[in-house]
Order: C-alpha cells, then sequence, then structure tokens
C-alpha cells in the first residue's frame, strides 16, 4: 500500500465505549499506534465526542501507510517516541503544560459577484466565504522533546524553537507564502506550551515511557 495521507472518514473509529466528551477523553496517558507503535492525536467533533485518531506524524505533515489502532502507551512494546516539536527520532524529556485544543474548519460557500464571475471565471475574486466546524484536535498536556528541543524550552526560546521545528518540516509545509502561515500556527502553540509549562520535566528512559519525574506531581514512571 503507497503511503496517503487519510480522509476524515479514514480516521480510527473508537468504540462506542470511547465516546466520551472532550473533558473525559483528554486522559493522562497518552495514545500509541500498536502497528507502528508511534503516538496518535485524538480529533473531536462539535459535540466533544471522539469522531478518530491520526498519527501525531501526520499532524507535522509526514505520511502513513496504515491507519491507527489506539493503545495507552504503556501497553505498547518498546513505543517509538519521537519529539512532539521537531520529529527528532528520541524524544528524552516530557514537559507538562496545560491542555491546547484548535478547531479545524470546512469551507462550506464561496460568494463571488456575477461580473467578476463571467468576465473572471475560475479566477474570480471570493467576496465572503461562509465555513462551519469540522474537527477538533486534542494535543493534550504532555509534549516530548529531544535534547536540541529541549535545549531551547529550556532557555524559553520561543523562536529558536520555531526555526527549528520549521527547519525540520516537509518543504510543502514551508515553501513560499506557506512559511508565514506554518511559523504563525508554530508561535501560536508554543507560545501556549512555554506560558503554561509546569514545573520540572521527566527523563525518558528504557522501561519507562512516561518518564521519570523528579517529584510526584509531574507523572507516573
Amino acid at each position: 500500500m503507497s503511503p496517503h495521507l487519510p480522509h476524515p472518514e479514514e480516521f480510527a473509529r473508537p468504540s462506542e465505549a470511547a465516546a466520551l466528551d472532550a473533558s473525559m477523553a483528554l486522559v493522562e496517558e497518552p495514545l500509541y499506534c500498536r502497528r507502528c507503535r508511534r503516538g496518535l492525536n485524538i480529533r473531536f467533533n462539535d459535540l466533544g465526542l471522539i469522531v478518530g485518531y491520526l498519527h501525531a506524524a501526520e499532524q507535522r505533515g509526514q505520511h502513513s501507510d496504515h491507519r491507527p489502532e489506539p493503545a495507552p502507551l504503556t501497553e505498547i512494546p518498546d513505543p517509538i517516541i519521537e519529539c512532539d516539536f521537531c520529529s527528532a527520532p528520541e524524544a528524552a524529556w516530557i514537559y507538562r503544560c496545560a491542555n491546547q485544543i484548535t478547531d479545524a474548519r470546512r469551507i462550506t460557500r464561496q460568494v463571488v459577484s456575477v461580473n467578476d464571475y463571467r468576465s473572471r471565471h475560475h479566477a474570480a475574486r471570493v467576496r465572503r466565504t461562509d465555513t462551519e466546524h469540522a474537527l477538533t484536535q486534542g494535543w493534550g498536556e504532555r509534549w516530548t522533546a529531544c535534547h536540541g528541543c529541549a535545549d531551547l524550552i529550556e532557555a524559553r526560546d520561543l523562536y529558536g524553537l520555531i526555526r527549528r521545528v520549521a527547519d525540520a518540516m516537509p518543504a510543502k509545509l514551508t515553501r513560499g507564502k506557506h512559511l508565514m502561515r506554518t511559523r504563525g500556527e508554530l508561535h501560536d502553540r508554543y507560545t501556549a506550551v512555554l506560558d503554561t509549562l509546569a514545573p520540572g520535566r521527566g527523563q525518558i528512559t528504557p522501561g519507562h515511557p512516561l518518564g521519570i519525574w523528579p517529584d510526584t506531581a509531574g507523572g507516573a514512571s
């Protein structure tokens, strides 16, 4: 099967028992894919119900050749814990911050003037765009980081972190006019991360995928 970016209907569907409201669905333990052993993101509809899961790497512009098979991280043998920032293959630390959600909207209608359409056809300027809620992306409270990203987080170097992550992204997300939009989205997301960081960090070691924390407030090892 050739790699592809899944359409919304291709997301792994949760069982009926997993249809929780958004506040309940944001569980302490991250979800990983049983098949590839990599991290997953949760997506909700406008009622707060889980509608599917997406590989975290796909959210960062990469590809997957299979549907997610979600399971708690501690049930995954030898999980592949990648950096949630730059996607480096071996994350070293876990940080905690306030949970973040972002809404994705779909275009339902675009309005152009009749005269403009007659003269310009498909190049007609859009006068109004109507949208509706499509999905809500839940980012969770835990963020894994490689040594390079962790150094920038410890220094609270927001722009250095944005630059590092943007440099690691696929060209389709950073080429030409896309770079400004991508950097803007990263700025919003990482500002919230740095502004709400909890004290301390967990160190990821073999056998401790949830990290070893300096105190019990950070999380379980």
